[in-house]
């Protein structure tokens, strides 16, 4: 038990009853000055010194100057040192302040880090998110979809892509790409991204969508990219995509990593529907059959999936 809790008890009054025999006694004994002077301030304040340590120690030893000032009586004293260790005590309860100079270092640091973290998710072309966030973002919104509306995955291709790249050049075709992902990102549902497959394919992941309204996202971005005035680019240019479209229900139970490979099998085998029944055009399962969204609605032929559908 330190002094502190044994003179809490017994030392609220300065002096005992019998002050004046303690008074007849009193000799002059060892003290710690209660304030530090001139020269104990800078002693103590030397930068080799460690502060902390320093001012513990110092509570310590009025601690023990008390205990043995109130042994002998002289309560007064007792109580003194008693005050001091106090507010010693609430001292080492304060934070240190923090340089100014070391707070702009961290915030740097963090900034750099963050943007670090940032680029190695980014696809260093388009600035749409690149292959490996796709692969682990694409698991946890699996885990993520409970009770949902579901989860759609879109996986977009440019038609003719290489024509473009061979009649205007890779500049000119790095600038489609960049433009293609501007038009697919706008007016996304909440939750959903752009993300690079590879190439010129990309991925939109829709969460919490049903069926319909994923039909609906995927055919207006379809829609942007064909309206885009792309001569403004290049005179005689003009560029459309193909999408398929794999929906799942909240309520499907299954692994997620399977659930992912299997949901961008489905996407892939619906493009080769889109591409093979005439391109410019959004592919997706109703009722177990293939369907084309939009103003493609309207051809006769549509090319069933691939095998790897279901």
């Amino acid at each position: 038990m330190t002094a502190v809790s044994v003179l809490g008890q017994g030392v609220a009054e300065p002096e005992p009853q019998h002050a004046a025999a303690w008074r007849e006694r009193r000799v002059a004994e060892p003290t710690v000055p209660l304030r530090r002077t001139q020269h104990d301030a800078d002693w103590s304040e030397r930068p080799d010194r460690d502060q902390p340590v320093d001012t513990a120690n110092l509570v310590s030893l009025h601690e023990s100057i008390a205990t043995l000032l109130a042994s002998r009586g002289q309560y007064r004293q007792a109580y003194q040192h008693l005050r001091s260790a106090l507010d010693l005590m609430s001292e080492l309860t304060q934070p240190p302040p923090i340089p100014e100079q070391l707070r702009r270092e961290v915030d740097r640091l963090r900034r750099e880090h963050a943007e670090a973290q940032e680029q190695s998710i980014r696809d260093s072309l388009t600035a749409s998110y690149n292959r490996r966030y796709l692969d682990r973002r694409l698991i946890e919104v699996l885990a993520e979809r409970g009770g949902a509306g579901g989860l759609a995955v879109a996986l977009v291709d440019l038609d003719w892509f290489k024509q473009v790249n061979d009649t205007f050049g890779h500049l000119v075709g790095d600038r489609v790409l960049q433009q293609v992902v501007e038009l697919l990102q706008r007016e996304l549902p909440k939750g959903a991204f752009c993300a690079r497959y590879g190439g010129e394919e990309f991925v939109l992941v829709l969460p919490g969508v049903d069926g319909q309204t994923a039909v609906g996202v995927a055919e207006a971005a379809r829609a942007r990219v064909e309206e885009h005035p792309w001569s403004s680019l290049v005179l005689g240019l003009r560029v459309t995509v193909s999408v398929g479209l794999a929906h799942a229900p909240a309520d499907v139970a299954e692994d997620t990593s399977m659930a992912a490979e299997r949901q961008l099998r489905e996407a892939d085998s619906l493009l080769y529907t889109a591409k093979q029944s005439g391109r410019n055009a959004v592919a997706y399962l109703s009722g177990g059959k293939a369907h084309l969204a939009g103003p493609a609605a309207g051809r006769r032929a549509v090319i069933p999936p691939r095998a790897a559908a279901r």
